[in-house]
């Protein structure tokens, strides 16, 4: 029998169970009295949920959340050409709106990362999902003549989403260890070719539906209210190390700059985050500019016209979007499947699975804009192949920060690796891709072959920051077991007496 706080007595609960409260704390049965009387409707209710805070339960909602924050990301992908034609901007101009947002993404991240690993995280993720939710709904009543306060919005919107990529994954890391945590993990960062492909799907539909692209802002607003709410009330606050079982055993938190100096001496750390750099800068760019180069290889064959007014085809944005969602559910298990095997042949897997696969990955990419001119099925079978190698490490690359980084200073990492691989990635790849595009039509600018061929000359940039990335990977993998065995020093010298607490740095 279990036994509310107030004294009420919740049913079909055994004499063994224990019941978990708002806090994340567990509390030992009691034994049936006759001074108990039966709860009321909204007592069971609240026993219920509770009994509903299992950690697949939290971890299914903290994914769902990540869906929503990469949907919500590339919705605006998906209706990028109507809204060159709405404001009349250039490939620049529209390459301007990822920048911005994921500018002041990672400028949030270290900032979030820092609060997260020292208070409530599930506030923090709660919070940062309403506001994004809030600045998006609004982005979508902005009229033709104020292009800037788009620009102004989805910087906005990119601190929002910040908290949630920052923070977690730690909560995941707290739930689960060991080939759990990489299947939870797994689970998590499929959210991100997913929702990703969602953006470009539902952003499409609902603009075809409501028959204007301000429709595409109304649909992940609406769903980060459910989620926010969701993580509010039913995902737990564990205690940071709780799965590593060092729980209430640290004795000592180390500074935020012992932190800092801790990670930039972790070469696993550094050279990872490098090679997610590499993923961000590829993913960034093909994200927003794939669907329109696409549109204007079927210019060049004839097979379709040039968009001069709106609502554009949502076909490429559908079908891309639809590609992005199965590559993404199959890079990620076979990641994880292919990791999972490899351990048991070397200690090295993760990083070497990375590598391998970053470096497949270029192969296909850079068939992509061989192939685009003459068959646009050849081309979307490249990209397939392409992304699927590319999602491969999305997963992986978490469970390396995992395994390199002690549990105290984890949101700090994910929040900095974050930071890196946005600066030097998606930060600058989508406003770059434009502008060289830009550059090269300004001789041939009303011609649809050169319009064609300057994105993807542009693009080709891509397959050499991937090939960069795997060998980021690679040099991972020389060093991986050596900060792996630092890492797990440091957790026993941080659950020593303060007085016998010798921190590596």
């Amino acid at each position: 029998m279990c036994v509310e706080s107030d004294g009420c007595e919740i049913e079909g609960c055994s004499s063994s169970d224990e019941v978990h409260t708002l806090s994340g704390s567990m509390s030992p049965a009691l034994k049936s009295s006759p001074d108990l009387h039966p709860c009321n409707p909204g007592q069971k209710f609240r026993a219920a949920l509770l009994r509903c805070r299992s950690p697949f339960v939290a971890a299914g909602i903290l994914s769902f959340g990540n869906v929503l924050n990469y949907m919500d990301r590339y919705t605006v992908a998906g209706v990028l050409l109507d809204i060159q034609k709405h404001f009349e901007v250039g490939d620049s101009g529209a390459g301007l709106l990822q920048t911005v947002f994921i500018c002041s993404f990672m400028v949030a991240a270290p900032i979030f990362g820092y609060l997260g690993d020292r208070f409530n995280r599930k506030i923090i993720l709660s919070c940062g999902i309403f506001f994004w939710s809030f600045v998006t709904l609004l982005s979508s009543f902005i009229t033709k003549d104020y292009y800037w306060l788009l620009v102004l919005s989805r910087c906005l919107v990119g601190i929002g989403e910040s908290s949630y990529s920052s923070i977690s994954p730690t909560i995941i890391g707290d739930l689960f260890t060991n080939n759990k945590r990489t299947m939870m993990l797994s689970v998590f960062y499929l959210a991100i070719p997913l929702g990703s492909g969602l953006g470009y799907i539902l952003g499409s539909i609902a603009k075809d539906a409501g028959g204007h692209w301000y429709w595409a802002l109304r649909v992940s607003p609406m769903l980060g209210l459910i989620a926010g709410t969701l993580i509010l009330i039913v995902v737990p606050e564990p205690k940071r190390g709780s799965a590593d079982h060092i729980a209430g055993r640290i004795k000592t938190r180390t500074s935020w700059l012992c932190d800092m100096k801790a990670l930039a001496k972790n070469r696993s750390y550094v050279f990872s985050s490098l090679a997610s750099a590499a993923v961000s800068f590829a993913t960034g760019a093909f994200g927003i500019w794939i669907p329109q180069y696409l549109v204007r290889a079927q210019v060049v064959q004839k097979t379709a016209v040039s968009c001069t007014y709106q609502p554009c085809s949502s076909k490429d944005s559908l079908i891309f979007g639809a590609i992005t969602c199965v590559t993404g559910l199959l890079g990620v298990v076979i990641g994880a499947v292919t990791t999972r095997l490899c351990r048991q042949k070397t200690e090295r897997a993760d990083p070497l699975v990375c590598a391998v696969s970053m470096l497949g990955s270029a192969i296909f990419i850079c068939l992509i804009f061989v192939v685009a001119k003459k068959s646009i099925v050849g081309a979307y079978i490249c990209i397939f192949i392409g992304e699927t190698l590319l999602f491969l490490n999305w997963a992986i690359t978490a469970d390396i920060l995992m395994f390199v980084v002690i549990p105290t200073r984890r949101a700090t990492a994910v929040a900095f690796q974050g930071f890196t691989s946005h600066l030097l990635g998606d930060a600058g790849s989508p406003y770059l891709i434009g502008l060289i595009s830009d550059a090269l039509q300004e001789s041939y600018a009303t011609s649809s072959l050169w319009q064609f061929l300057s994105l993807g000359y542009a693009l080709m940039l891509c397959p050499f920051v991937i090939v960069l990335g795997g060998m980021f990977f690679l040099a991972t993998a020389l060093f991986f077991l050596d900060d792996r065995d630092k890492a797990e020093k440091q957790v026993s010298q941080l659950s020593r007496p303060p007085s016998t607490v010798k921190v590596t740095k």
